[in-house]
C-alpha cells in the first residue's frame, strides 16, 4: 500500500492546470500521473475534433475534448465500482482576488477555479484510493473534459469505449458538489431532464404605416409564447419537483423604428421530471409553434433519471453519517449532470462538496471538507467492494 497523499496537495495540482471547457492537455497529464502509480491502466483519447462532428448542439464548444478512463482490476467475483467526474471548469471571469489557476490557501479555505466543481472531489477520491487494502473489487474512474459544455464528446464517448471493451460497472458515484449548507447534508439520487428550444417566426417586412402590406412576426411570436406559458406540465412527483418552462431569450434585431421586421426568434428551456421525455415535450411545443406559423428546433440535453433508494444510496448515507454525524437528504433538485448518461447502464448517485461557491468568483472549499470527503469515499469503496 502506498503512503496516503494529501488531499489538499492533490487538489492544488489539479487546480493549477487551466482547464476551461472543453479541457485537454496538462490537467490530464496530472490526473494520469496520480493514477498510474496506484496500479491503474489509464486510457486517454480525444473526441469531437473533426469538423464533421460539430453541430448546432456545440454552440461555442470550441472543439476537441480529452477524456480519461482508468481501471484497476480487483479480486475475481467482486463488484466493480466506478467514480465519475470532470476536469473541465467554467471560465473564471473577471474580478478574482487572486489568480484563479494559482491555488491559494487562506485560513481554512483553498481558493481556485474548480476547487468545488469538481477538482476537489476528484482529489478526495484519488486520496481515498491510497488508503484501501489490495483485496477489494475493481475500481474505475470516468473522467471527462466536456461536462460544463455541450457534453456531447465527454462521458458518452467514454461509455462507448467501455462498451467496446465489454466493461459495465456494478455501481457508480458521481462526485458533483451536492452538499448545500454543510458537507453531507444532501446527495442526489436523480436529476430532472433538460431540453432547450429555439422558435423562429417568419413574416413579411414592411412599413409600419402600411401594416396590410406586411406580416408582423412579433405578434405571432407573442401568441406562441403566451400559449406555451399557460401550460402546466405537472405538479411534481414523490421524488421530483414540478417541471418548469422558462423563456430565456427573445430576439428581433430590428434597428429601425418604422419597419415591421421579417423575422422574430424566441428561446425557452424546460427542466422536466420523469413524467415526461424530451421528445414528448418537443412534440407538445412544436404543435403550438407550428399551429401559429412558426418553426421549432429542440435540442435535448438529457432525460430525467432516478435511482430509487436502495443498496447504493444506503451505503453512501451510512458513510456520510459515520464521518459527519448527519444523514443526507435524498434529492433530485438542481441542474443536469453526467449521471444522466451513466444511469442508462448502471445505478448511479451523486455526492460531493458544498456547492455555495461553484461557478462564482473566488470559488473555495474548506480544507477540512476535502479530508472528510476523502474519508467518506474510502468508506463507500470498502463497503461496496469488500
Amino acid at each position: 500500500m502506498m503512503t496516503k497523499k494529501s488531499t489538499l496537495d492533490l487538489a492544488k495540482e489539479l487546480i493549477a492546470c487551466p482547464s476551461i471547457t472543453p479541457a485537454t492537455g496538462s490537467v490530464f497529464d496530472v490526473m494520469a500521473a496520480m493514477l498510474e502509480p496506484l496500479g491503474f491502466e489509464v486510457t486517454r483519447f480525444i473526441a469531437g475534433d473533426r469538423p464533421e462532428d460539430q453541430g448546432p448542439e456545440d454552440r461555442g464548444s470550441g472543439g476537441a475534448v480529452e477524456n480519461l478512463f482508468a481501471i484497476r482490476k480487483g479480486k475475481p467475483g467482486a463488484r466493480h465500482f466506478a467514480f465519475a467526474g470532470h476536469l473541465d471548469v467554467v471560465p473564471p471571469g473577471e474580478g478574482w482576488a487572486s489568480d484563479p489557476f494559482a491555488p491559494e490557501v487562506k485560513g481554512d479555505l483553498l481558493y481556485g477555479r474548480g476547487a468545488v466543481d469538481m477538482k476537489g472531489s476528484i482529489a478526495a477520491f484519488v486520496s481515498a484510493l491510497h488508503t484501501l487494502p489490495d483485496d477489494l473489487g475493481t475500481i474505475s474512474l470516468i473522467i471527462t473534459g466536456d461536462e460544463e459544455g455541450p457534453a456531447r464528446f465527454g462521458t458518452v464517448a467514454i461509455m462507448e469505449l467501455m462498451k467496446e471493451r465489454g466493461i459495465t460497472p456494478d455501481l457508480c458515484l458521481v462526485g458533483e458538489p451536492t452538499s448545500v449548507n454543510r458537507l453531507g447534508d444532501m446527495m442526489k439520487i436523480g436529476r430532472r431532464g433538460s431540453v432547450n428550444m429555439w422558435i423562429t417566426v417568419r413574416g413579411t417586412q414592411g412599413h409600419v404605416a402600411y401594416p396590410h402590406l406586411a406580416d408582423n412576426p412579433i405578434t405571432k411570436l407573442g401568441k406562441i409564447l403566451s400559449e406555451i406559458d399557460a401550460v402546466e406540465l405537472d405538479q411534481g412527483t414523490d421524488w421530483f419537483q414540478p417541471s418548469n418552462i422558462e423563456f430565456t431569450d427573445i430576439h428581433v434585431g430590428n434597428p429601425a423604428h418604422n419597419v415591421i421586421p421579417a423575422k422574430a426568434e424566441g428561446r425557452l428551456s424546460i427542466r422536466f421530471n420523469d413524467q415526461h421525455s424530451g421528445d414528448s415535450l418537443s412534440d407538445m411545443v412544436r404543435e403550438i409553434v407550428e399551429r401559429n406559423g412558426g418553426e421549432l428546433t429542440p435540442i435535448i440535453s438529457g432525460e430525467p433519471f432516478l435511482t430509487p433508494p436502495g443498496e447504493l444510496s444506503e451505503m453512501v448515507v451510512e458513510a456520510i453519517t459515520q464521518v459527519t454525524g448527519i444523514a443526507p437528504e435524498l434529492s433530485t433538485t438542481g441542474g443536469t449532470s453526467d449521471a444522466r448518461f451513466l444511469s442508462r447502464i448502471m445505478p448511479v448517485v451523486e455526492f460531493g462538496l458544498c456547492n455555495a461557491t461553484m461557478h462564482k468568483l473566488d470559488e473555495a472549499v474548506a480544507i477540512a471538507d476535502l479530508d472528510q470527503l476523502s474519508d467518506i469515499y474510502a468508506r463507500i469503496l470498502r463497503k461496496a467492494l469488500g
